[in-house]
Formats: C-alpha cells, sequence, structure tokens
C-alpha cells in the first residue's frame, strides 16, 4: 500500500530520534518529541507535496530549538531534514525544488536571531552544504526513474512490433491455406461435374474429399485465426452486438436511457455502429466524466439519432480522443455525422446514421 510506503521511513526516523532524545541527557529534551513527531508527520506527505512539506519540516525542528537550544545537538532531525530535501528533488520534475530547499534553509534564521550561542551565520551555509548531495541524488534518481520507464515504453514498442510482424507472417500462411485448399476444391469439384454421369458413385466419392478438404481448410483458418487475433468477438465466437444489447452495456445505474421509435429491423451495419458510438460514450462518461450519463437513442426522420451527455470530471484524458475520431469515421461511412463538444463542464455528443430503407 503506498501510504503505509510513505510512513516506514517517517516512523523509523521518529523512533530514532525519540531513543536519541531520551538518552541525550539534555534539559528539557521532551520538546523535541512532539516537534519531531510533526516534522515525521510530515514526511508522510512527502511524495505529493514536497514543496510544501521541505520549509514546514524545517520550521517544526527549529521551533524545538527555540525552546531549548541545546536541542540542536541531536543528529535525527538532521537526518529527516535530508529526506525532506532530497524528496523536493526526487518528487518534482521542475526547479521548485530548489526553491523549497531554500525556504527549508530560511528556517535557521531565527535561531541566529533570538538564541544567544556562539553561532554564526556561516552555519546556515554548512546546513547548506549538508543538503546539497541528498538534492542532486534525488534528481539523479529521477532521471534514472525516467530513463527506465523510456526503455519500457520502448521494449513495449518493440515487442508489438514483434508481434506485429509475426501476424503478418501467419497472414501469408493462412493466405496460403486458404488458396491451395480452394484450388484443390476447384479442382475435385470439376472431376465430380464430369463423373456426375458416367460414375455417380465415384462422383459422390469425390464431392465427400471436397467436403474433407473443405473442413480441413476451415480447421486450419480458425487455428491461424486464434494466433493473429485473441480477441473472441473479433474471431466472430460472440454474436455480433446491435442496439438490442444497450441493456447490458448501460448495466450498473450511472446511465439513464431513453429510446424513441422502433429500434429494431435495422440494417446490420447501421445497428452495429450506433451500438459502438453508444458504447463510446458510456466508456468515456465512467473513465472521464461524473454523475449520471444522459444517453437517447431515437429512430426518426429515415435515421438513427444519438445524443449522450454528462458532466466532464477532473481527469484529463491521456487517449487524444482517438475512440471518437473513429466513431466519427464510423457514421461518415455509413453518410452520417458524429459531432462533440464541451461547454459548461458538460460533454455532449451527437451523431447522426442515416437508415436506407430496402
Amino acid at each position: 500500500m503506498p501510504a503505509l510506503r510513505d510512513a516506514l521511513l517517517p516512523l523509523a526516523l521518529f523512533v530514532l530520534g525519540t531513543v536519541e532524545l531520551a538518552f541525550s541527557g539534555l534539559p528539557s529534551w521532551g520538546v523535541g518529541v512532539p516537534c519531531e513527531a510533526v516534522a515525521c508527520a510530515l514526511l508522510v506527505l512527502r511524495r505529493r507535496t514536497p514543496l510544501v512539506v521541505a520549509p514546514l519540516v524545517g520550521w517544526a525542528l527549529t521551533a524545538a530549538e527555540l525552546v531549548e537550544p541545546k536541542l540542536e545537538e541531536p543528529a535525527a532531525p538532521l537526518a529527516i531534514i535530508v529526506v525532506a530535501c532530497y524528496a523536493c528533488a526526487r518528487y518534482r520534475a521542475d526547479l521548485w525544488g530548489i526553491a523549497a530547499v531554500a525556504a527549508l534553509l530560511t528556517s535557521a534564521i531565527p535561531r541566529y536571531a533570538f538564541i544567544e550561542e556562539t553561532n554564526d551565520i556561516t552555519d546556515v551555509f554548512f546546513i547548506g552544504a549538508l543538503l546539497i548531495p541528498p538534492f542532486v541524488f534525488g534528481r539523479v534518481a529521477r532521471k534514472l526513474d525516467e530513463q527506465t520507464t523510456l526503455l519500457e515504453a520502448q521494449q513495449a514498442v518493440i515487442q508489438e512490433q514483434a508481434a506485429h510482424d509475426e501476424r503478418a507472417r501467419i497472414a501469408r500462411e493462412l493466405h496460403d491455406v486458404i488458396a491451395h485448399s480452394i484450388s484443390a476444391m476447384v479442382v475435385q469439384t470439376t472431376v465430380a461435374q464430369d463423373l456426375v454421369g458416367s460414375d455417380p458413385a465415384r462422383a459422390g466419392e469425390v464431392l465427400e474429399g471436397v467436403a474433407a478438404t473443405g473442413r480441413r481448410a476451415l480447421a486450419e483458418t480458425a487455428r491461424l485465426l486464434h494466433l493473429v487475433r485473441d480477441d473472441a468477438d473479433e474471431l466472430g465466437l460472440e454474436p455480433v452486438p446491435g442496439l438490442a444489447d444497450l441493456d447490458r452495456l448501460v448495466a450498473g445505474g450511472d446511465v439513464e436511457l431513453r429510446r424513441v421509435g422502433d429500434l429494431g429491423d435495422l440494417p446490420a451495419a447501421v445497428d452495429v455502429s450506433a451500438y459502438r458510438i453508444c458504447q463510446e460514450a458510456v466508456t468515456n462518461a465512467r473513465r472521464y466524466g461524473r454523475g449520471t450519463l444522459s444517453l437517447e437513442v431515437a429512430r426518426q426522420n429515415g435515421a438513427v439519432h444519438i445524443h449522450a451527455s454528462n458532466t466532464v470530471g477532473s481527469t484529463v484524458s491521456e487517449g487524444g480522443g482517438l475512440g471518437l475520431l473513429g466513431m466519427a469515421e464510423r457514421a461518415a461511412v455509413l453518410g452520417g455525422q458524429l459531432t462533440h463538444t464541451v461547454a459548461d463542464g458538460r460533454f455532449e455528443l451527437d451523431a447522426v446514421l442515416p437508415v436506407v430503407e430496402p
């Protein structure tokens, strides 16, 4: 669990700091315990808000020294600051982490303004020199992580290309299998035609061979198709969906579906395209929207009209709208059109698919 992972290191630092204070023999050492507890609690958020955590950690630890100056001697607070500094570089891609580290250093100024000690401002530079290595290490760790991610993405592209090439090879083999089988069936059928009049029994045997060749070709084709495609729906093992399947599509309680007119007996291309457009609208609403999707499918004026509307969520789509672009192309092939807009916080989709009556 991410939350537990983020809390383990701060918890360990707090335990270490508490033990160090307890055995330090310093006066008022108990003041440092709650201050270190606050600083360690802030570290739990270091991955999400490092720019805020780093300065607050510095001020929390400085508060203890303002109460008891000798509390600057323990080493655990320095380890806490090092972790906060590392987080500013590790979990931020920009250079605002430098400003956060500078803000962290300003937390040491009140100590020199209100505590009468032999310390001077050069200690600030000393602390700054201690913080440079963890900051640099954080930047290096982030770059290494980005390179690892890039390498994994490149490896995925290479694997996808290899799979594409293999599918192309299988497709060529599939073509050869079908071509050979059809050629054999044509020859056998021609022989059977010649034998029908003179030797019907022999002609029947030849036709049985034609049927056997056809069955073998179908079996081999199915086997190769399973290698080329792994989607049962694409293989034709599942029925082609249509508007009759809308109830199953919208199941889940987050879609208000309204039908208008007779949606039965539609041309197959219009029926499946209308379903796919509805499927895309439902998918987008559940992934990027919030609230309830209003979906209306109507057959009127010689066309199927689809209207979908939902509130836009805070999640930003990372798909580039390719699904909607594909649906627009599907509608255009049928002589229709698909449009979508975002206005006043709502996503609106409208599609019109003409129905050519037989």
